[in-house]
């Protein structure tokens, strides 16, 4: 019989509350959205930032749950209840409190990973490598911010053997509390770049964010760095001046302790051969592009420092791939006949992540008579460099060698302005335009390759696409965010 995630008791302990009503003697699972709980698990009623879950616990107890968790200041208003109450002083306090319960009980080997791009494919890849090797706890799609991360170490099994965690971040002084929490014995960082430069001053303050990871590892844990990052030697001096005393490398700059040796394409994927900590490994990867190797290089030496097979770990890499939003391809039927093929990067775009996505897309041989051709939206939180930033974007892309550039959003008309003569393009001030002027161009053969900040709401264009031309990929698995709490990156 499997044990319990936790017992209403043990809850009640870690968090401080005041039960009202016989509390569980078994809880399956923790949630703080009505839409994903399922039955048996305990409801945490956060606040966030549009919506109070206090206002969702009639959906909550409809939806089976075991257990709810509730502000002692909003008691009065709620009623009559039926299901078991506690009663706490702050309910996000509560799931952290909770949550470093989790921790003090855990015997996992556990990882974090933050950076400006990355994070997410690189846990996602880190979670499908390591349950390979016994039970591993992960952070469901992109939960890294404040609740985020205090929710995902709270629903950790005691006797899980690995745990992943992405930390994200948009303003300086955000991942410290939460790696505090973790406490892992790996910190990865991906890479720094300019995202969300409009809440900093510069990449080195970016930087200084994100070296925060390093003041939550545990003593005698370990940083894993960008060999390749111009941000390298700051990071470096950061995780020293943290305590950390074993630092290690991946990338593709001689000395480093993760090194690509050759990489190879494959089409919609690619062959890389590594050196990893004195070893030779190859692996085939089940997604393509230049920074996704980067990514596995900080994979397999990751899971060599957790103790993992890194031999199995390579081979096992063949049957991951890319993500929703993250690279995820299509190929679509048309109407009169033929394919296209749909390249997915919908999900968020900074400066670094759309030159990886025009580095891949210049990777993909259209068919015969077919075209390249890139559909980009803004990329947002740029602050006041955001014009030269897009501008600037007008290398990468003629280096992808596109035959047709479609753009929509105000601050890409910095960049329909770059390209002019350049190579043929179109500015939409919509993302209905901009679909319906897609629509119009395509015809079998082409590679499309979809990239924009997420609220400029590209994902929903490629859903659209993806309903009317019968995609082949199967669909990625995910929970939906919760009730709009703000996410980090």
């Amino acid at each position: 019989m499997t044990a319990p995630l936790w017992t209403g008791s043990d809850i009640a302990t870690a968090t401080g509350g005041r039960p009202v009503g016989t509390l569980p003697p078994s809880i399956s699972g923790i949630s703080i959205d009505t839409r994903t709980l399922a039955p048996g698990e305990v409801f945490f009623a956060i606040k966030g930032e549009s919506f109070d879950g206090h206002a969702f616990l009639r959906q909550a107890i409809a939806a089976g749950a075991g257990l709810l968790v509730v502000a002692e200041k909003k008691l009065p208003a709620l009623g009559s209840v039926t299901v078991p109450l506690l009663v706490v002083d702050d309910v996000l306090k509560a799931l952290e409190r909770l949550a470093l319960a989790a921790r003090a009980r855990s015997r996992a080997r556990i990882v974090a990973v933050t950076g400006s791009v990355g994070k997410t494919t690189t846990k996602d890849a880190l979670r499908h490598v390591l349950e390979r090797q016994g039970e591993v706890h992960a952070s469901v799609a992109s939960f890294n911010n404040h609740w985020g991360v205090p929710l995902t170490l709270a629903r950790l099994p005691a006797d899980a053997r690995f745990a992943v965690f992405e930390i994200g971040m948009n303003h300086p002084g955000e991942i410290r509390p939460l790696v505090k929490l973790v406490q892992p014995h790996v910190a990865v960082v991906t890479l720094i770049a300019a995202a969300h430069l409009g809440f900093f001053r510069d990449i080195d303050e970016i930087a200084e964010a994100k070296a925060e990871i390093f003041e939550g590892l545990v003593p005698g844990g370990t940083a894993v760095l960008n060999a390749d990052d111009p941000q390298l030697a700051h990071l470096t001096q950061r995780a020293r001046a943290a305590g950390v005393t074993r630092i290690t490398t991946f990338g593709e700059a001689e000395g480093a302790d993760y090194r690509l040796t050759a990489l190879r394409s494959t089409g919609a994927g690619q062959r890389l051969a590594a050196r990893i900590d004195g070893t030779d490994v190859t692996a085939e990867i089940g997604a393509a592009g230049r920074h996704i190797a980067q990514n596995v290089l900080a994979v397999l030496g990751a899971a060599d420092l957790l103790g993992a097979d890194v031999e199995q770990a390579a081979g096992d890499l063949a049957s991951w791939g890319a993500s929703k939003g993250r690279g995820e391809r299509h190929v679509l039927s048309l109407p009169g006949g033929g394919e296209w093929t749909l390249i997915d990067e919908s999900y968020n775009a900074n400066p670094a992540s759309m030159r990886a996505a025009l580095a891949l897309l210049a990777q993909c041989a259209p068919g015969e008579d077919a075209r390249r051709i890139a559909v980009l939206g803004d990329m947002l939180e740029l602050g006041a460099q955001s014009r030269a930033l897009h501008v600037e974007l007008a290398s990468a892309v003629l280096d992808a060698h596109p035959d047709l550039v479609l753009l929509a959003g105000t601050e890409m008309t910095a960049l329909d302005a770059a390209l002019e003569r350049l190579v043929r393009h179109e500015w939409h001030s919509s993302t209905d335009e901009l679909r319906a002027s897609l629509l119009r161009h395509l015809r079998p053969g082409d590679v499309v390759m979809i990239k924009a900040s997420k609220s400029i709401g590209f994902s929903k264009v490629v859903d659209d696409l993806i309903a009317q031309f019968a995609a082949s990929a199967a669909p990625s698995m995910g929970e939906p965010a919760p009730h709009s709490f703000r996410q980090g990156a």
